[in-house]
């Protein structure tokens, strides 16, 4: 029970906050993207980067593919009701995006 409890909260707290519920709306707009595409689009340092990819994967959004030295994130499938209604209502958000940066061609899949 405390599992369930403690699952939905991690939901909910990851996206209380504006920069996991934008970088949400552009990993799912753009596909999976690596984490240098991520901070070149958004300007962010890689470690606060990182953190929030981090809350965002442990709530269940976003899956990880690693090649070589390179981490992609993208939106996880299958994914569950919950999470996926709240994609949805995030697609429906005006929200400005930065456009897509891609940092050096290396770092494509």
């Amino acid at each position: 029970m405390m599992e369930a409890m403690d699952d939905f909260l991690k939901t909910v707290g990851a996206l209380y906050d504006e920069t996991r519920v934008k970088l949400l709306k552009f990993i799912d707009l753009h596909g999976s993207l690596c984490v240098c595409d991520l901070q070149a689009s958004f300007g962010m340092i890689q470690s606060r980067l990182s953190r929030h990819l981090k809350i965002l994967k442990e709530a269940g959004f976003l899956k990880v593919e690693r090649e070589g030295r390179w981490a992609y994130y993208g939106i996880r499938a299958p994914i569950d009701r919950f999470r996926q209604e709240a994609l949805e209502e995030i697609r429906t958000l005006p929200i400005d995006l930065p456009p897509l940066k891609r940092a050096s061609r290396e770092c494509e899949l």
